[in-house]
């Protein structure tokens, strides 16, 4: 099989051995059988945020299918959710029920268990903010260890996962709020419904709108979802720099000494509009938001990371600032 068949940009050749795993015990056996083998391996969830080369991947691919919610004893609303469990669908069921501290994560592609390895966020939300602890096999001791959120590294787009503690996640455990109503954090989202606070079904389908209007939403009629989300993080730049930069440069202090850029104003004022591709390329970005990427049908691995190294060089060049891809690249340059 092709891996472009599993991933959202639809780029990726072929898989040395593709193994899917529906329970925790084939996820761990599968696992270990990789690492005792000595092949290169690689996880794969929903396929969201991953570029990987279009000669494919050589080795043993695991395929995260696993499924599962399970409120546990205790105070509060605690769940243990299974990696592979689609991120959009506890969303939704989350909301269904009544629980609140996701629902400004709706829409986000992909895996469960891929949620904490980046520490995915919008919309004024971040899992963070609910994330308990993950179970972990740990690919050097081949244990399984119950990590605490506090344990994990996490910042913006960020954790040890990430940063190169190697393993698989098995599960997360997150606590929510037993709450229908939920608080709005980010402006742009407030302005769209009007109010500062919001029943999160209403929320939910607010962050759906907004990402829909982005093309952030996976849809097979709509070519801009074709992609992995956004492509660049938005860059941390110290205070003194920021300054350096014109006045009219969005900007969010992130601490005393930290400010946090706009990628996507970075992009369109480095003169990369949306559509825009490289001549011959079936890549583009999207029609709809400069910090997508997009596949508009039969693109490559490689258009994909000549693009993103053209508007890399293009924001260097313009502002010195170094834009850093958040898909993962899998025998790929981005």
């Amino acid at each position: 099989m092709l891996l472009s068949e599993l991933t959202t940009m639809r780029v990726g050749g072929p898989a040395g051995t593709l193994v899917t795993a529906t329970t925790r015990d084939e996820l761990t056996d599968a696992a270990l059988e990789a690492w005792g083998s000595g092949d290169e391996w690689l996880v794969l969830g929903g396929g969201s945020n991953v570029v990987i080369a279009d000669e494919g991947f050589d080795g043993t691919v695991i395929r995260v299918a696993t499924r599962g919610i399970e409120r546990l004893a205790g105070d509060g609303v605690l769940l243990r959710v299974e990696a592979g469990e689609p991120w959009d669908g506890l969303v939704e069921y989350a909301v269904s029920q009544g629980w609140s501290g996701v629902e400004a994560l709706s829409g986000i592609p992909g895996t469960v268990g891929a949620a904490p390895i980046q520490n995915i966020g919008a919309y004024g939300q971040e899992l963070s903010d609910v994330l308990v602890a993950i179970e972990f096999l740990d690919s050097v001791t081949g244990e399984r260890q119950r990590i605490l959120a506090e344990d994990l590294g996490l910042g913006y787009r960020m954790s040890a996962i990430k940063a190169g503690r190697q393993g698989v996640v098995l599960g997360v455990e997150l606590r929510l709020e037993e709450s229908a109503e939920g608080a709005i954090k980010y402006s742009q989202l407030a302005s769209a419904l009007g109010v500062e606070s919001a029943p999160i079904a209403e929320i939910r389908a607010g962050v759906l709108g907004l990402r829909r209007a982005k093309g952030m939403v996976l849809d097979a009629d709509d070519p801009d979802s074709v992609s992995c989300g956004s492509f660049f993080t938005n860059p941390v730049v110290g205070e003194n720099f920021a300054r350096s930069l014109p006045s009219e440069t969005p900007q969010w202090l992130v601490d005393d000494t930290a400010v946090k850029l706009s990628a996507a104003w970075l992009i369109e004022q480095a003169g990369i509009t949306k559509g825009f591709r490289l001549p011959g390329s079936r890549i583009a970005i999207s029609s709809k938001h400069t910090l997508a990427i997009t596949n508009r049908g039969g693109g490559t691995a490689e258009e994909v990371g000549e693009l993103a190294r053209y508007i890399q060089a293009m924001v260097l060049s313009r502002f010195g600032v170094s834009l850093q891809p958040e898909p993962v690249a899998v025998g790929v340059q981005l």
